[in-house]
């Protein structure tokens, strides 16, 4: 029985045991497929799931002190974060006296070493259709960054930033991957150890990707008050980089879900004047925002605020785009076809709705991408009335067993 649902909730079947006992809950978007594998309703399913909350906040305590499985590749590399943020609060006090003798004899290269390697897995990341498989050689290079601060070899500064970089990465993974506890935790010590190097820049975009977990669970006030401090860490940092523009834009789409037309217009005017810098200027790694995502993140936005028609012109224009063409970018593709499904469900369009929807839902699986399978799940919840067409109701089946790890 477990097996069989965690094959149709498209988890593993330990982690259906782990519902089972209390020590977690599904996550949102898992929470449909469990729905369809369960034949109850979400509404029925929250009633089932209530009392393992409580059993949940019962045994939280419990739940810390339980020892990792040989295998658990996420407790191992929460260790490897835990190892480095204890010894980053070390190297920050230490006296410059105390810091150039520590880096006497040191290789030569290897803080930028780090960089480089990071800036190397940023790409390959970006370039992935299944992101997971880049956590392997994270974990690889969190070890290798473990030595280089415990032999105290080079730069604290730099190997601390090194640290955050790749914190904010795995965090990337985790968050694609729908484990957003897991991104959470990783987001947080990347801004912790950012603050310990005073790296305003990367301590900002760590604060970005945390409002970005909110946002998926829907806290949106949240969001924006992590996006606030965020905007003030930015205009601390490097002013040649995108750090204070892609803060706007992400707030830009917090307001949108908070309906808030005029705050929204105002973050993307801001994110626009991206295209004052220079190419050279803007970081491809942990720093990404450059503009080109400026028509579709802007066509989201007017989805959100119900301005139907600008948003369906927008989103067009940006599908027509070389880089989003077939066979490129599937997250990126996949979002802008699930927003205009989402156009046509709130206009009660099942054609639109189908069309675009079965396009998104076959990028989401070829790629495996959680984020293109949290849009499609979200899209669900806007069909209403247009569930009852056949075409519509089975787009939703399909989409409840997207596979979500």
């Amino acid at each position: 029985m477990r097996t069989s649902t965690a094959r149709l909730v498209g988890v593993d079947r330990t982690t259906i045991g782990r519902w089972e006992s209390g020590r977690i809950s599904p996550q949102p978007p898992q929470r449909r497929g469990l729905a369809v594998a369960l034949e109850v309703s979400l509404q029925e399913l929250d009633d089932l799931l209530t009392p393992s909350r409580v059993t949940g906040q019962e045994t939280a305590g419990r739940q810390a002190l339980d020892p990792p499985s040989a295998g658990d590749s996420d407790e191992m590399i929460r260790r490897a974060f835990l190892r480095i943020l204890t010894v980053s609060g070390a190297l920050t006090v230490l006296s410059a006296e105390e810091a150039e003798a520590l880096t006497e004899g040191a290789r030569q290269g290897e803080p930028a070493d780090f960089a480089r390697m990071n800036s190397h897995l940023w790409q390959v990341y970006r370039l992935a259709r299944a992101k997971g498989s880049v956590y392997p050689v994270i974990r690889e290079q969190l070890s290798a960054l473990n030595e280089a601060l415990a032999g105290q070899r080079g730069s604290a500064q730099l190997l601390l930033n090194a640290a955050s970089d790749l914190f904010q990465l795995a965090g990337e993974v985790a968050f694609d991957g729908n484990r957003y506890s897991d991104a959470a935790a990783s987001y947080s010590l990347a801004a912790s150890v950012s603050k310990d190097a005073k790296a305003y820049d990367l301590w900002a975009c760590a604060l970005v990707r945390h409002a970005y977990v909110d946002m998926s669970e829907q806290h949106y006030h949240q969001a924006a008050q992590v996006l606030a401090a965020a905007e003030q860490l930015a205009r601390r940092g490097d002013s040649n980089l995108s750090t204070r523009h892609w803060v706007a834009s992400v707030q830009a789409e917090a307001y949108a879900a908070l309906g808030d037309l005029d705050a929204c217009e105002r973050s993307m005017e801001r994110a626009e004047k991206v295209r004052d810098l220079t190419v050279d200027s803007i970081n491809s790694g942990w720093l990404r925002f450059d503009g080109a995502r400026l028509a579709e993140e802007r066509g989201s936005r007017f989805v959100r605020l119900g301005r139907l028609d600008l948003a369906e012109g927008v989103l067009k224009n940006a599908l027509a785009q070389t880089v989003l063409a077939s066979g490129h970018s599937y997250r990126r593709r996949g979002a802008v076809l699930t927003d205009l499904a989402a156009i046509g469900a709130k206009r009660r369009d099942a054609e639109q709705v189908v069309a675009y929807g079965e396009e998104a839902l076959r990028l989401a699986r070829a790629s495996g991408s959680g984020s293109v399978a949290r849009r499609l799940q979200a899209l669900c919840d806007e069909f209403g009335s247009l569930g009852r067409d056949p075409r519509v109701a089975e787009l939703g089946v399909e989409i409840a067993t997207l596979s979500t790890p």
